[in-house]
């Protein structure tokens, strides 16, 4: 059985530290944990890394296709390992939620999320699993795009840190075998 956790994120060091990119940095805190390494993958555009869990094997998926059309990546790696969209969880920023706070859903609407969109789109289905990690809303005067690709104030980093390793903790125990339900119950 295979389970796949894709990050949301813009691809170059221009982006690594962004808000947006939110989900890119959980999926480094996965991969460090696992002990693995993402190496580019040309075909399904994206950084891939994979480890066991029990008896999952799991994806850590980056896509390099740009936020706005994440699902070019997701779609035809679901497809091409035959992972049933059940066994997707995608890892993203929330700017409607305080940063740092967490919440686990099973479906849902894009939101307004571009990435999101894209997946729904090019899997044809918003039945799949999410972690949301709040950024919060901009600063007045600043726009939501600007807000969005800036890096995380010094005074909050660790405010992000402990929602990386929430996020982390979560999936991980969703990926060891858990019920999605049960994981939502127990960190959000």
């Amino acid at each position: 059985m295979t389970k796949m956790i894709v990050g949301l994120g813009n691809p170059g060091t221009k982006y690594s530290e962004t808000k947006h990119n939110i989900g890119f940095i959980t999926l480094d805190e996965l991969a460090y944990r696992a002990g693995v390494r993402f190496s580019y993958n040309k075909t399904f555009e994206a950084d891939i890394a994979e480890y066991r869990e029990g008896t999952e094997k799991i994806l850590l998926v980056k896509p390099t296709t740009f936020m706005n059309d994440s699902g070019r990546a997701v779609g035809p790696l679901l497809t091409y390992f035959n992972i049933p969209v059940e066994d997707l969880v995608v890892i993203y920023d929330d700017l409607d939620m305080d940063l740092g706070k967490l919440r686990l859903r099973q479906k849902g609407s894009a939101g307004g999320h571009n990435g999101i969109k894209s997946i729904i789109s090019h899997i044809g289905t918003q039945e799949f699993k999410r972690v949301k990690i709040g950024i919060g809303r901009p600063q007045k005067g600043m726009t939501v795009v600007n807000h969005v690709l800036s890096k995380f104030p010094k005074e909050t980093h660790e405010d992000m840190l402990i929602a990386v390793k929430k996020a982390g903790d979560a999936v991980t125990y969703w990926a060891s075998g858990n019920d999605f339900v049960d994981t939502m119950n127990k960190f959000n």
